[in-house]
């Protein structure tokens, strides 16, 4: 199998690799608009869309093309194919990405750039990476995902923001337009490939543990602020690990977990609270990180894909944890919260029997005392943390 990268200038961009590889092929997969450009005629088989690689892998040990934008294994079809497939079954001749042709038109230097795929997801995906003076390069399915994008970036407070639209880029119908995000019109831009942000406006989300409360939907079932600072720098968050976040409320753990780069599987019992944690996640873009599984601990837990980290907010009890311990693997970082006397005794014998950190945590706010302010005291959290 063939992987080709291929651009819009068609035929006269390939390497004669990549020529020989199409000449030689019993049938050329690909979208149509790659189809169309290689000129393949009756060879060729249109993808499904959202891509399938089963129907290309159906062809395995047959002399098959793969046609697929710019450089295929960048939020391309080259990653989905290649793992399932052994080394020497495939080999790939890329071409220049859309994201490479943008920084190249418009002087940005890629390294310093943030490149996004928004053909297939929501913009939302953009809420963590937005900040001034941000550079984005996106891919969009059509025009129309352009004014939309421009409009919501609008009303998000990114207004000021520069966009170019940079349509059939590398090809004779090459065309590239700069607007403000608050003066992009439905009927301004001719199907761009990719609309390049330079971020202008709102602060953007900060980049420490500890949001304030009032970015998440909640019933009053939270971790706030200051404990849910503490709690982050206990489960230590890192790229591409695992939180189980048990008995998750609003899902605030899970979201700051998932904003540092990982994963979570939040579970609530609770169908009101289950739909709060959706709602963040999508506010957050970041549903593709958080999974919300229905359930009470420990039950909930055990057909469940193993964690780095675990989350316990309250309600921890000894046969809950003797559960949970059992099915954590070694190495998994456990915190654990307790607001009433009877947990903290538990999270006491705990830390006696197998370590970690005990740590009380006592916070007062200034709050209106008649004409003067007085310290208004939280309740104590007691917080064990621990790793197996």
């Amino acid at each position: 199998m063939t992987i080709i990268g291929i651009g819009e200038d068609g035929l006269a961009g390939l390497s004669d690799a990549s020529r020989k590889a199409l000449a030689g092929a019993e049938t050329v997969f690909g979208g149509e608009r790659h189809l169309k450009l290689a000129e393949i005629g009756g060879r060729g088989k249109p993808w499904p869309v959202p891509f399938d690689a089963s129907c290309v892998l159906s062809r395995r040990g047959r002399p098959t093309a793969v046609l697929a934008s710019g450089d295929p294994f960048w939020h391309g079809a080259g990653g989905s194919l290649a793992a399932d497939l052994a080394p020497d079954e495939w080999i790939a001749h890329p071409a220049p990405s859309t994201f490479s042709l943008a920084a190249s038109r418009l002087g940005w230097s890629l390294e310093a750039t943030l490149c996004v795929a928004l053909h297939a997801a929501p913009f939302e995906r953009l809420v963590p990476l937005l900040s001034r003076g941000a550079r984005i390069i996106c891919l969009l399915r059509n025009a129309d995902a352009g004014s939309k994008l421009a409009h919501w970036l609008t009303e998000r407070g990114w207004g000021a923001s520069r966009l170019w639209t940079l349509s059939a880029l590398g090809g004779p119908r090459e065309e590239i337009a700069q607007y403000r995000a608050d003066s992009l019109a439905p009927d301004e831009t001719l199907g761009p490939l990719a609309i390049a942000i330079e971020a202008d406006g709102a602060a953007g989300l900060s980049r420490a543990s500890g949001l304030p409360d009032d970015l998440f939907k909640h019933d009053g079932q939270i971790t706030k602020r200051p404990i849910r600072a503490l709690a982050l720098s206990a489960l230590a968050p890192r790229p591409g690990e695992r939180l189980w976040d048990v008995g998750a409320g609003s899902g605030s753990i899970s979201i700051e977990w998932a904003l540092a780069g990982g994963t979570s599987i939040a579970i609530e019992t609770r169908d009101d609270r289950a739909v709060n944690i959706f709602a963040n996640a999508e506010v957050f873009g970041l549903t593709h990180r958080i999974s919300i599984v229905a359930g009470t601990a420990p039950s909930a837990l055990a057909a469940l894909a193993r964690p780095d980290a675990v989350f316990v907010g309250g309600g921890l009890d000894a046969s809950m944890f003797d559960a949970l311990w059992s099915l954590i693997p070694q190495g998994t970082r456990l915190v654990a919260h307790s607001v009433t006397l009877e947990t903290e005794a538990l999270l006491a014998d705990l830390h006696e029997r197998h370590g970690g950190d005990l740590m009380r945590i006592e916070i007062s706010q200034a709050a209106p005392l008649g004409r003067y302010r007085s310290w208004d005291a939280s309740r104590p959290v007691v917080q064990w943390s621990v790793v197996k």
